[in-house]
Formats: structure tokens, sequence, C-alpha cells
């Protein structure tokens, strides 16, 4: 796909409703906006938000015109995305639930997903609470694994989809599962963030685990990118 020329590079939108226990956008939602904005949108592309939050990313699609469903288990990330599109004057459907049931036997021409990936000591992501948008699990993919999985039936011939997680939940795992499934997937970018209060909580547990040396105070961030030929 050719750069979009519609979409200024990696611009959010401002001003968003985040209500209590609602991701906020931060450098995560950033670096996925600007490989989005690397996309060609137009009125004719079907968009896939999963796992919406305040919808930012859904809202940067829906500026150039695509038609955007924007998913998440959280009522309150489902009224907050519905608030911000109406702040917005931006049109967007919001559904609330599990991706793979409310968007079966759909396919789109573009997914988007900023999913939970921080390793966690629970076995297995929290149901409720803040701490349900970033906690996947030992590993931090309980989330990255479904949608890797999914993918493939959702995505058009020429569909691309757009992941952002943590160099923490092993980026060349999920490329390899996403080949696997027959799509083509690499990493094509990466940033360094300072760690937020969610991992310097847990230092000892990663460390233990093997997933954070000694010293380090910065989360390596990759984008993948995958495409049904």
């Amino acid at each position: 796909m050719a750069p979009s020329t519609t979409l200024a590079l990696g611009t959010l939108p401002g001003k968003l409703i985040a209500l209590p226990g609602v991701y906020s956008p931060q450098a995560d939602t950033r670096l996925l906006a600007e490989a989005l904005s690397r996309e060609e949108l137009d009125a004719t592309t079907d968009v896939l938000d999963i796992g919406t939050g305040t919808g930012a990313l859904a809202l940067c699609a829906a500026r150039t015109g695509a038609r955007v469903v924007a998913v998440d288990v959280s009522w309150r990330a489902v009224i907050a995305a519905k608030l911000n599109a109406i702040r917005q004057g931006q049109r967007l459907r919001v559904l609330h639930g599990d991706f793979s049931t409310r968007v079966q036997g759909r396919r789109f021409d573009l997914i988007l997903t900023n999913p939970p990936y921080v390793p966690s000591a629970r076995s297995r992501p929290p149901s409720h609470g803040a701490a349900r948008a970033w906690d996947a699990g030992p590993d931090g993919r309980a989330v990255i694994d479904r949608v890797c999985a999914h993918a493939p039936a959702l995505l058009r011939p020429g569909g691309v989809l757009l992941m952002v997680h943590s160099a923490m939940s092993c980026p060349e795992t999920t490329v390899d599962r996403l080949r696997t499934a027959g799509l083509t997937a690499r990493i094509t970018g990466r940033t360094s963030v300072p760690w937020g209060p969610v991992l310097r909580g847990r230092r000892s547990w990663l460390q233990g685990r093997g997933l954070a040396d000694e010293g380090v105070e910065h989360e390596e961030l990759v984008i993948i990118r995958a495409e049904h030929l």
C-alpha cells in the first residue's frame, strides 16, 4: 500500500475522553498511528480496530473516510470511543465484546491492534479492572496469539494487519505464527520508551523470568506488519 495523503504522520486526535480504567493513548498508540499513516485508506477501505480503548486509532482511520469498526471487551472503552467519535465528528461503529465473535464472518482491508502485551505473574489475563488493558499472562501473549490465529480469516486478500507490542512479548514468535498462518509478516518499526509504573512495579518478577536485565529502564516497542496475499 502507498502512503496515505490524508493522514498526517503519527497524528492522534486531541482532547480524547478516557473514562477510569480505559487505556489512554501512549507511546505504543503513537507508534501504531505512525504505521497507520503509511497505509493507503479511503472511503472503500474497511478497517477493524481490536481493543479500541478511547478509539484514538479508530478515529485516525476514520479521518481518511474509511469505514471503521472498533471492538473492545470493556463497556467503559465502548462508551469512551463512542463519545470521542461524537466529539471528533467521525463515524465509528463501536462494538462491545470479544473481537473473534463480534465480527465473525466479516473481512477487512486493514486490522489495527494495540493488544494487552505486558507479561504478568497471573496465569491468565484479568477479567475486569484497568489491568485488563495491559496484563497478558506470563509470556504477554494471551491476546497476541489469538490475534495471530484469527487474522487470516478476518483479512481480505491484500489486507494488512498492523500490531504493536513489547519486545518482552517475543515479536519473532508473532512473525513466525503469522507466517505459519499464511500471511507475510515482518517487523517494520521500533522505538524505545522509558519504563512506566506497571513495569517498574514488577521489576523483580521480570528479572526473575529473564525478561529484563538488571538496571534496564527502557522498553522496546515494535510494529509488526502482516499481509494476506
